[in-house]
């Protein structure tokens, strides 16, 4: 069981809560089952025995924690972000901020050879790790989605992988790294600094959905993660660094017509350690249209969304706050 901490954001009480685990190795018949509960009741599960290697973990993390290691003046070299490459505070264009620094790359290989030329002094191993690492989890995340489509009855399987598996996709792996909080004060009956650390609830990375399909996390072993029950209560999920978690977008939220609803969720800056994670967001081609599907529309559940291309809906998002409510504008009203 997890039991909530309160939130500085919220006046809601909190309650205890179990974050849903699913053996990838169950039954088909009872995988399906409770692979398509978690996203309905939550938007998020945690899954073991993925089959993603240790070595392509490991060795993307260990590229990345060279890479925060650096000196600012280098790490800057690969930045700013704009939308890829290095950022520091700033999230996005819209005077969001938090405290973390990131690396931000599209999952295409030609864009990750390029990009890795000013993150790292070994670029082959670099794109190596990471291409790795991306072809690993986008093998899981369709795997999962399969597995989804199956649940809700789909007669296509693939309604959902396929998307992720274009050449043209759009997935992005980010690598996010929120350093110790702590400061200096001065002493005076020792006439010396001496270093506090700041233990008050600051945000590394601000109560937001992630717009794509499907997200998988995977983090050290230092906690933070906290997501968003559909009561607003706010619950930290314990960190495992051996496998992963599963968040639903708000893409799949359209695709499914509103049955699963993509998980609010913030990432919390308030440890004597170091915190990394390793992001991989699903996403279609942008020129992909998103709409529900056929098989999810019915008299009792009419359809809810106006069709739109995934380029639409990210310049909606690029539009906006980060804690801001997204989907509103493509809902369809009792009017149209």
């Amino acid at each position: 069981m997890v039991v909530p901490s309160p939130s500085p954001m919220r006046t809601k009480k909190t309650r205890a809560v179990g974050i849903p685990t699913i053996d990838l190795s169950l039954s088909k018949p009872k995988l399906l089952e409770l692979i398509v509960k978690a996203c309905e009741e939550y938007g998020f599960f945690k899954v073991t025995n993925h089959g993603v290697p240790k070595e392509v973990i490991s060795r993307l993390e260990e590229e990345g924690t060279d890479f925060f290691a650096k000196p600012a003046v280098e790490k800057q070299r690969a930045g700013p972000a704009r939308p890829f490459g290095y950022g520091s505070k700033n999230i996005g264009l819209n005077g969001d901020s938090g405290e973390l620094e990131y690396l931000l790359l599209h999952t295409n290989p030609f864009s990750i050879a390029e990009r890795s030329r000013a993150i790292s002094n070994d670029p082959l191993n670099f794109s190596c790790a990471v291409n790795d690492y991306v072809g690993a989890i986008r093998e899981l995340t369709c795997q999962i989605l399969d597995l989804l489509a199956e649940g809700l009855g789909v007669p296509d399987k693939f309604v959902f992988s396929r998307l992720i598996r274009d050449v043209h996709s759009d997935s992005l792996l980010r690598l996010n790294h929120y350093p110790p909080l702590n400061h200096w004060e001065w002493d005076p009956s020792t006439k010396r600094h001496h270093q506090h650390h700041c233990l008050n609830n600051r945000v590394g990375f601000g109560e937001h959905s992630d717009p794509q399909i499907l997200t998988l996390l995977r983090s050290n072993d230092v906690g933070g993660f906290q997501i968003s029950l559909h009561d607003g209560l706010w619950v930290p999920v314990p960190p495992d660094p051996t496998q992963f978690y599963v968040l639903v977008g708000d893409a799949l939220q359209v695709l499914t017509n509103g049955r699963f609803t993509s998980v609010r969720h913030r990432a919390m800056a308030n440890s004597m350690k170091p915190r990394m994670s390793m992001v991989y967001f699903g996403a279609p081609p942008l020129d992909a249209w998103i709409n529900s599907l056929p098989e999810m529309i019915s008299s009792d559940r009419p359809n809810l969304y106006k069709p739109f291309t995934w380029n639409q809906y990210k310049q909606a998002v690029y539009s906006l706050k980060l804690g801001d409510t997204r989907l509103d504008q493509f809902k369809i009203n009792a009017d149209d």
